[in-house]
């Protein structure tokens, strides 16, 4: 600390910590280093997201692994394919992604937020704020925002209330065409999937993408559509329908077993096959003896197995996913089968009829009545890109509607929620003594990082940008938000942000920033790649390696 406060302060002992707080020149050869070890990885990370924020945000072709190219904007899609090395790196990323799977939403808030809170977090650490004040102060302010966030709530959206708009702010958060039309179809289908007593199971509405025509020949089903393709000669079950649902192969066992009978003559071959043929047989006497006429198979379909399931009239559906089991599991209400064996309970429907919508094939269950149990969101576009946009906007508004069933409250979009607390942070931090008054200060500059986040990817100048707002939110204004032109009053554009989720966006953010801001090192301790070439081919004991360790 002695070279930070030589180029911070002549006598830093005789100065408050406010006073001593950073920018100051750096010493020669500092730059490009950082206190906390996990800022720069968290920097490399934002930088790549932090374009892809908000309804203007750019989009990046990805290269997986794998080798395929992906044209997307959806922070999650991005994070998920990262191969990252860096722990700290992997921590935020868990991080966003566990919000993402939590609440549907708030990936790449969780990553810029947090970045944000590190870099503040380094400012004071340079200060010289010791890490266990930082943790604290950290820790505080997070429970002074959660709290202040219910008081931003403005809204909620009654039982009886049109979704519409909730959804549109949720799922126009990226460059996709025709939102409003894809809005319409989600609101409308979660509204008809909604109980009677208010919950909501998102499970109930499927989403299925298949390529050819326009998006405006998407439409909404009445029953859950799946990828999949009928496989024998029973292609409908007009009525009736008992669903059994395997996830394994519709044949053996195990074919892929060694084999251990011995077989020593062509008789004993004969007998094999003819026990083989018996027992599958038998399989599929089980299902038909149970009432299942309707095989929904994840795994290999066998061709004499098959041909048992015609003689008995079962359809057989291979699908392509084991997603698609799962919820066809929730909505029929029957478990998954490992084996080969008829459930307990099997799953129960009007009908099942394949469905071929354009160049693609689907296969549909089907209620015959006004209360259907499950509804399908059949998207068409020309691109897989366009599609796959769709769908994952799609589903972040199922997930939007599930968030409001459980809390209906909703809080001003557009960064002005963020800008309002910034406001509120900073006024406090100026009233308090002790680490409390520049933490509470910091956490209001790295939330003020946001909405300048979405004047940037709008294309306004940012200065101003955040001078308006923040004069507007010193005033009393704080439905001022980030338009596309400008400021807008986001109650009269109806941009909305559901509270529910911010709330647990801003507890992971806390979270992670608090972890990564009180690591001093990060060791990596692994096997070492490199080995010794050996002289001896056989050498008569293996030798021991030890562990290499590796400084970030």
């Amino acid at each position: 600390m002695a070279s930070i406060t030589q180029y911070c302060t002549r006598d830093s002992s005789a100065q408050e910590l406010p006073e001593r707080l950073w920018p100051c020149p750096r010493g020669p050869g500092a730059q490009g280093q950082h206190l906390l070890s996990s800022l720069a990885p968290a920097h490399t990370l934002a930088r790549v997201i932090r374009p892809c924020y908000g309804p203007h945000g750019r989009q990046k072709l990805l290269v997986t692994a794998s080798g395929d190219t992906v044209l997307t904007g959806y922070a999650t899609a991005i994070l998920g394919a990262l191969e990252l090395e860096h722990p700290a790196a992997r921590l935020l990323r868990d991080a966003a992604l566990g919000q993402a799977e939590h609440s549907g939403d708030g990936t790449a808030f969780v990553l810029l937020l947090a970045e944000a809170l590190l870099a503040q977090a380094e400012r004071l650490l340079l200060a010289g704020l010791p890490r266990a004040q930082l943790r604290e102060a950290y820790a505080r302010a997070t429970a002074e925002t959660l709290a202040l966030l219910p008081s931003l709530a403005i809204r909620s959206l009654g039982p009886l209330e049109d979704p519409f708009w909730v959804l549109y702010s949720v799922m126009n958060t990226h460059t996709l065409s025709g939102t409003e039309y894809l809005t319409m179809l989600v609101a409308q289908a979660c509204g008809a999937a909604q109980e009677l007593d208010g919950s909501f199971h998102p499970e109930r509405v499927g989403v299925c993408t298949l390529p050819g025509g326009h998006l405006e020949d998407s439409c909404l089903l009445p029953g859950l559509a799946v990828f999949g393709k009928p496989c024998g000669q029973v292609t409908l079950v007009p009525r009736g329908a008992r669903v059994a649902l395997f996830a394994c192969t519709f044949g053996l066992a195990n074919p892929n077993a060694p084999a251990t009978a011995r077989l020593s003559s062509p008789a004993d071959l004969a007998k094999f096959r003819k026990g083989s043929e018996q027992l599958i047989d038998k399989q599929v006497a089980q299902l038909a003896t149970a009432d299942i006429n309707v095989a929904v198979v994840w795994g290999e379909v066998e061709a004499k197995t098959l041909m048992q399931a015609d003689k008995y009239g079962i359809m057989v559906i291979q699908v392509e996913a084991r997603r698609q089991l799962v919820y066809l599991s929730e909505v029929l209400g029957t478990p998954l089968m490992p084996y080969l064996i008829p459930p307990l309970e099997p799953g129960r429907c009007q009908r099942v009829y394949k469905q071929e919508l354009g160049d693609g094939l689907a296969v549909v269950f089907e209620w015959q009545c006004q209360d259907a149990p499950a509804l399908t969101l059949v998207f068409r576009g020309a691109t897989t890109e366009g599609l796959r946009a769709a769908e994952q906007a799609a589903h972040q508004g199922i997930e939007a509607f599930r968030q409001l069933c459980q809390d209906p409250r909703l809080l001003p979009g557009a960064g002005a929620t963020e800008m309002a607390l910034a406001t509120i942070l900073s006024e406090k931090g100026t009233r308090l003594e002790g680490p409390d008054g520049p933490v509470f200060q910091a956490f209001a500059q790295a939330l003020q990082s946001l909405p300048a986040t979405l004047a940037d990817n709008a294309g306004l100048s940012v200065s101003n940008v955040m001078a308006e707002m923040n004069a507007a939110h010193q005033a009393g204004g704080f439905l001022a938000g980030v338009g596309d032109e400008g400021i807008i009053n986001v109650a009269q554009e109806e941009v909305w942000d559901t509270l529910i989720t911010k709330a647990q966006g801003l507890q992971a953010v806390a979270d992670v920033a608090i972890q990564l801001a009180t690591v001093d090192e990060i060791i990596v301790a692994k096997e070492s790649s490199t080995r010794q070439p050996d002289s001896n081919p056989k050498p008569p004991k293996a030798k021991k390696r030890f562990n290499s360790i590796k400084y970030f």
